[in-house]
């Protein structure tokens, strides 16, 4: 039941206002004065104030000021019946929610508290929401590298600069741009997300800029884009490897002149975004080759950030591991699982090819369908039992290879590169020549393999 309080200096109207209050059922409480009302305000926290204008001692303006300064979200509806446009302004410029001219019309004071009502439950929910959604994309871990990548966006995520987020598949580049954002002085606007991959090309334009009514069949009616949509706050390309040559040349003229034509236009839009943009491909590979245009490489490598496979952050895996665990077995609506420790030695053993991806959706499996309350090492898939105890060796061809392609390519890469180094007594420049490797890409490939650099 909501509280509200009537502050009124006439006793007739205090009256009134409470008995019909308590009759829609409310619960209530009455003040004489602002000062009476200040003192209410502190020790009970009414969900609505209905506040008079004109009353003794220090008036209702003066009041709704200083219950701002106590409350900052308090509703507060105020009433006057010698109201003035100029006084309704102020009023509102306080941060009042409404102005009721008096003598009071019954229909609109019940009418103002449902609409404030409605409104400060819209503000509930949107806070619920958002905690939530922060919590979906929390980075999990306190392994030292994600340590170190939390700093980094602690430092980086205030300023204006732009970000190029790289790293495999499944580690977690978005959270890293949504942690950017949620740090960043852009973080009450929009985050827009785009998956440049998933966008067929003859459509990406359509869907960065938008298009005017008849650019191309089909296009019924104007629609704004994503730039649009960010404008204020921070737009994420991802997979920003993936687009035309075309679309970068665009993506350029936009990050240097921040304005843009909507396909079909001629009219030019001035937009405030921050861009923050992903890529799981080696762009400076992809600029030799011709995929990837070296001035926008440059103008997006402000900040560059580097998201760690979850085989360098295994110290990791029984956090994740629990929070999955908690977050699934909650959506499912089950009791908590727990993994015994043989099961959770067996998941730290694993090489991970698809990173947190691949663990997150192994827990959302093994919550579903798994059986018992605990999770034991029977219950992992047989890919994992069979590759736990696997650890690379001098040799590259053992008995137990990997099943699949791709982890055969990676143990074969570590093992030659480790190789290599040993040959050069750890000089990178000269193992990079000698394999016909650029020494930046090679310093990338012994971190993404945790090569420890011992000599023999």
């Amino acid at each position: 039941m909501e509280n509200i309080l009537i502050v009124d200096d006439e006793q007739s109207i205090r009256e009134s206002l409470e008995g019909i209050l308590e009759d829609e059922g409310f619960r209530t409480a009455i003040a004489a004065s602002g000062e009476d009302a200040l003192s209410i305000i502190q020790s009970e926290n009414p969900d609505l104030v209905l506040l008079d204008i004109w009353m003794p001692g220090i008036d209702g303006l003066m009041t709704l000021k200083r219950i701002k300064q106590l409350r900052k979200n308090q509703l507060v509806i105020m009433m006057s019946g010698h109201g003035t446009i100029e006084t309704a302004v102020k009023a509102t410029r306080l941060g009042a929610y409404d102005f009721i001219e008096k003598p009071l019309s019954l229909e609109k004071v019940l009418l103002s508290i449902q609409n404030a009502m409605k409104v400060r439950q819209l503000e509930a929910e949107n806070q619920a929401l958002k905690a939530k959604i922060s919590r979906d994309f929390e980075m999990i871990g306190e392994s030292a590298v994600i340590k170190q990548l939390k700093a980094q966006i602690a430092v980086a995520a205030p300023s204006f600069g732009w970000v190029l987020i790289s790293g495999e598949n499944g580690t977690g580049k978005e959270l890293v741009a949504r942690a950017i954002h949620q740090r960043s002085h852009r973080s009450q606007r929009a985050f827009v997300e785009v998956n440049c991959a998933a966008i067929p090309e003859e459509l990406i334009e359509s869907e960065l800029f938008g298009h005017e009514k008849g650019a191309f069949t089909g296009a019924t009616a104007s629609r704004k884009g994503k730039f649009d949509q960010a404008n204020g706050g921070t737009l994420f390309l991802d997979e920003i490897g993936d687009m035309s040559l075309k679309t970068q040349a665009k993506i350029l003229r936009i990050l240097q002149e921040q304005k843009f034509e909507r396909v079909g236009g001629n009219r030019t839009i001035d937009v405030d975004v921050r861009v923050i943009a992903a890529t799981n491909k080696t762009l400076e590979e992809e600029i030799k080759v011709g995929n990837f245009r070296e001035d926008l490489y440059f103008r997006l490598n402000v900040l560059p950030f580097v998201v760690p496979p979850l085989r360098l952050r295994k110290d990791d895996i029984p956090m994740l591991t629990r929070h999955f665990l908690q977050y699934f077995c909650s959506k499912e609506s089950r009791e908590i699982k727990t993994i015994d420790t043989e099961a959770l030695q067996a998941l730290i053993r694993y090489n991970w090819p698809g990173n947190v991806r691949e663990l997150k959706n192994l827990i959302e499996r093994l919550v579903i369908m798994t059986p018992a309350q605990q999770i034991k090492v029977t219950d992992l898939p047989h890919a994992i039992n069979q590759k736990n105890n696997l650890q690379p060796s001098a040799a590259v061809l053992t008995e137990e290879m990997p099943d699949s392609y791709r982890e055969a390519k990676e143990l074969f890469e570590k093992q030659f590169l480790l190789k290599k180094l040993q040959k050069n007594n750890w000089n990178i420049s000269r193992t990079a020549e000698e394999i016909g490797l650029e020494r930046s890409n090679l310093h990338r490939k012994i971190k993404t393999y945790g090569i420890e650099q011992q000599k023999e």
